[in-house]
């Protein structure tokens, strides 16, 4: 993806954005459509664009890329019909320069190249932080490309290697690369998956019948009715035909493993399983840990929907105080009103949440979300809970303070404009103007997620640089840049 800037709308300006989510299959009648399917399962990693790229004996590579939800794109049997073969990728993506219109159609994946042994697509989650070095690098040695996105980085770095096979250019190609990145890629024959040696981001393998799928959760196997398998492990590639099944090959020096956590809090869907572990229960978990951090004396638990619920019933289940809707969100908002009127914009969060005026009036409220960064929306459904009634709000955040950006991958303003970058716990409160506001702290956050004695900083399990500012990986176009790390502040 280009390096992360912040995309701001007038409903969601408050939230990171997992930019992008992965699919593939290989071996299966109709692939496009296993690929469909299992892209519309992970809209929620992306909701701005997405791509399919398809292989077919007689006609080749072809491929589909459009603006907007998979759901619009990739239902019509036009469509589909552009895309025949038993072998597919996919991709959808937010954008991170600003709006659709600041977003070219060149920009999204999967991108494709031809090369002597043939053709290759690719699509990638995740971030490269030494993508504007090796592109200066590529152009000055001749390459000439086509999209602003640092994946493409890639499919250049690959047709420079002067290996003799697709996989094993792919491995020269991401032995350059810094970042994270999970990688589905295809060629005429193949379908591949890498993940790179710290496994910052997901990548999960399924069997749907005598075929195969690759998919960045495993709620997008559940989809298409295929059975899960195994992650792919930090460092791995799989290689995958219908003839050969399954191959693994390890073209990475081996490193501890640095998952990312705020997978489990927020980006992965909650019907999805992490590391063995079910989403929805982890959130519970984390509801739990944060009212026994974090006990506050109120009338009921309400969750911030959707991304606050499973955390605001532990929450309520561990507190003892009922747990109720008191916000309601309106499902059916789409992207009708992403550019809207400025009447329609001054509405603000009301078109996309409004409050059960009869639950809440006279009631101490707790809001349990996710989490807080700029502190816009925060703001905006205080005022609407105070507005209907509410006697007292507390917020409660199931994360800590989000004060450093994220390099690998997600989309996350400067940290001048992270509320926790620049306040104190205590400022913040007073900023959103609440009664009381308590985040839950990163040991209780690393106890919730399985590690029984908190985040040991010696030997941390996840990447946590968002909240600790401690990169696992140097952000090396942002430190050519002036970005300072930690330990030079």
């Amino acid at each position: 993806m280009t390096d992360p800037t912040w995309r701001s709308t007038p409903f969601d300006d408050d939230k990171l954005r997992e930019e992008c989510g992965i699919f593939g299959v290989v071996g299966v009648a109709e692939a496009a459509n296993f690929t469909a399917l299992g892209l519309h399962a992970l809209q929620h990693r992306g909701q701005e664009a997405g791509g399919i790229v398809v292989h077919d004996p007689e006609q080749g590579f072809n491929s589909v890329r459009r603006f907007g939800y998979v759901r619009d794109n990739f239902t019509s049997q036009d469509v589909m019909d552009m895309l025949p073969g038993t072998l597919g990728i996919g991709h959808v993506r937010y954008s991170t320069s600003g709006s659709k219109g600041n977003t070219a159609i060149r920009d999204v994946q999967p991108f494709f190249g031809e090369f002597a042994m043939g053709g290759a697509a690719i699509a990638h989650n995740g971030n490269i932080t030494n993508a504007e070095a090796l592109r200066r690098e590529l152009i000055e040695r001749g390459s000439i490309f086509q999209s602003s996105s640092d994946s493409e980085c890639i499919i250049h770095l690959m047709a420079r290697s002067l290996q003799r096979s697709i996989p094993e250019r792919m491995k020269d190609a991401l032995r350059r690369v810094e970042g994270a990145f999970s990688v589905i890629a295809m060629t005429r024959t193949k379908l591949i998956g890498v993940r790179d040696p710290l496994g910052v981001r997901p990548l999960v393998l399924g069997r749907v019948g005598e075929g195969w799928a690759l998919a960045s959760e495993t709620c997008a196997l559940d989809i298409i009715g295929a059975e899960f398998v195994r992650e792919v492990a930090p460092g791995e590639m799989v290689v995958i035909t219908p003839e050969e099944g399954v191959t693994s090959h390890r073209p990475f020096e081996p490193r501890r493993p640095r998952f990312c956590i705020f997978e489990h809090v927020y980006f992965s869907r909650p019907d999805s399983i992490l590391g063995g572990q079910s989403v929805y229960s982890t959130r519970e978990a984390i509801g739990r840990e944060l009212a026994k951090e974090a006990p506050v004396d109120a009338d009921l638990v309400c969750p911030v929907p959707d991304s606050g619920t499973p955390a605001a019933i532990g929450f309520g289940l561990e507190s003892g105080i009922p747990y109720a809707m008191g916000i309601i969100r309106n499902q059916y908002m789409g992207r009708t009103f992403i550019e809207p009127t400025e009447s329609i914009r001054n509405m603000g969060v009301r078109l996309k949440l409004n409050v059960n005026r009869a639950l809440v009036r006279g009631k101490r409220i707790i809001l349990v979300d996710d989490s807080v960064v700029r502190g816009t929306t925060s703001r905006k459904i205080k005022e609407m809970i105070l507005d209907a009634g509410a006697k007292e709000v507390h917020f409660r955040i199931a994360s800590p303070p989000t004060a450093w950006p994220c390099f690998y991958g997600v989309d996350t303003p400067q940290r001048e404009k992270l509320l926790a970058a620049t306040m104190t716990e205590e400022e913040m409160r007073a900023h959103l103007g609440v009664d009381s506001l308590r985040f839950i702290s990163l040991d209780g956050l690393y106890r919730a997620v399985g590690e029984a004695k908190g985040r040991d900083p010696n030997a941390p399990q996840y990447c946590d640089a968002c909240f600790s500012g401690e990169y696992p990986v140097a952000p090396a176009d942002q430190l050519d840049r002036g970005f300072r790390l930690k330990a030079a502040e």
